[in-house]
């Protein structure tokens, strides 16, 4: 048999972490950051549920902070294992993670300086970048679609899933010691959309005999992905015509670059005017260079544009900023134009300067393209709150808010029964992650209600017997 047992995103978003244990061999699936509330993400993410030297292997889905952003910890208390990936997933990590550092490290350093008015002692970075240095080392790619052993009985396959560049669901098959029936399970990590701009559709999931299942948007209907260029058209004209700027919170990697994708559609095709666009991010910049290493990995009308144009992501439209001070002049300016920043959910960043000094002009317009998780500056503007602090000031929200849900990256209610209806009959459990507990408890009556006989919403700490017979609760 094989165990499974939930350490991160359960009953909740972010920290994507679970453990599986086949032959007395530890393997994590996934070891991201919890984000959210500074005080209470701060110690989640020092909390590990085992000695990591025990750790045998982490397979990894894909680069957003939320599932990798803890890896470098793991290494810094003495993991020496092994790191399966798509060599995409590979070269994004890399950046996500040294941009971790950095931020764990800036982090730390404000921290002490206010213990040290109080005469209190230091804290410790979570890891720096020598740490996210040391885990890169231990990275090994395996290409989409191709078997790969993580031990001498548990068998690996990555298959896309459109989330973001390198994206994948990992397929495992443990075949066990006395000659039982192999036993199949499939981590979903986080799906994508059908038909979404850039990245190819999720691969069908594979015949299982268990699934870990994200729940971000369980609840939800996006509106159709046809939609979304005429929608983002609408606010970028709207917004011009009032003489403002365009302001949108983006995540550097996956969501910037598809921003700009549709931005320049746009102006291509005349539907907005070619007012100038700047991605003020230079993780986005180097997120970018990536994407563009990995044309083979974009869909057909992305590779067609590409031939028309020379380049999908804003070669000819957008100013990329690496430099402090140019995106300081940003604030300056009068004239409309739109500005892409991360972080994604308002938190950190430059992001955060860009809304300090719009957001209380009713002629600019905030552009929420992505998920607002809870306690997050982002939410709070999505949620038209008369007043936000930023910088510890009370501003008046008087931007127009606009969210547009087609750009979000993960599969919403109608995706997901479309890509779980088939295992109905042969999947024997299904555990939901990733997702607020509303949307895991509506994405469970409605697995369910389609024929699954058990779908599980685990809480940090549950954990089941894996076997070819039955699914066993061992909490």
């Amino acid at each position: 048999m094989m165990r499974l047992t939930f350490h991160g995103a359960a009953r909740e978003v972010t920290g994507s972490m679970h453990l599986v244990e086949a032959d007395s061999k530890l393997i994590a699936l996934d070891c991201g950051l919890f984000q959210g509330k500074r005080s209470d993400a701060a110690e989640k993410n020092r909390r590990f549920p085992i000695d990591p030297k025990l750790l045998h292997a982490v397979v990894l889905s894909h680069a957003h902070v939320d599932h990798c952003g803890r890896i470098p910890y793991l290494v810094k208390n003495g993991f020496s294992g092994t790191i399966h990936s798509t060599s995409a997933t590979r070269d994004l990590a890399a950046l996500l993670m040294a941009d971790s550092a950095h931020i764990q490290q800036e982090d730390a350093h404000y921290i002490n300086r206010k213990l040290a008015r109080n005469g209190r002692p230091p804290v410790e970075p979570l890891y720096d970048a020598e740490d996210a240095a040391n885990a890169l080392r231990l990275f090994h790619t395996a290409s989409e679609d191709r078997k790969f052993w993580v031990t001498k009985r548990v068998a690996a396959r990555f298959l896309t899933t459109g989330h973001m560049l390198g994206a994948c669901m990992i397929e495992l098959t443990y075949t066990p010691p006395d000659g039982a029936a192999p036993i199949t399970l499939v981590y979903s990590g986080d799906v994508g959309r059908f038909k979404l701009p850039i990245l190819q559709d999720p691969h069908s999931f594979p015949p299982c005999d268990y699934l870990i299942l994200e729940s971000t948007y369980g609840a939800r209907r996006h509106p159709p992905t046809s939609d979304l260029k005429e929608e983002l058209a609408a606010v970028i004209n709207d917004t011009v015509a009032r003489k403002g700027k365009v302001i949108i919170p983006a995540f550097s990697v996956g969501r910037t670059q598809t921003v700009v994708y549709v931005i320049h559609q746009l102006q291509v095709e005349g539907r907005i005017p070619k007012i100038p666009v700047f991605v003020d991010s230079p993780l986005a910049v180097n997120a970018t260079e990536v994407f563009r290493l990995h044309p083979d990995l974009f869909d057909g009308e992305a590779r067609n544009f590409m031939r028309q144009t020379g380049d999908i992501l804003g070669a000819q439209c957008c100013t990329y900023i690496r430099d402090a001070e140019e995106s300081k002049r940003l604030n300056t300016r009068r004239s409309s134009c739109i500005i892409i920043s991360a972080s994604g959910m308002c938190e950190t960043g430059r992001i955060v300067h860009h809304l300090a000094n719009n957001i209380e002009s009713p002629k600019n317009t905030i552009l929420i393209v992505g998920f607002q998780a809870a306690h997050t500056l982002g939410r709070r503007i999505v949620e038209k709150q008369p007043h936000v602090q930023i910088f510890g000031k009370q501003l008046k929200l008087r931007a127009k808010v606009v969210a547009l849900n087609g750009f979000s990256g993960h599969a919403d209610r109608d995706d997901l029964e479309k890509l779980t209806k088939p295992l109905v009959g042969r999947c024997k459990g299904i555990f939901l992650v990733h997702g607020e507990p509303d949307q895991m408890d509506t994405l469970r009556d409605t697995l369910r209600g389609d024929g699954f006989a058990r779908v599980e919403t685990p809480s940090p700490g549950d954990s089941y017997e894996l076997s070819g017979a039955e699914l066993k609760t061992t909490k």
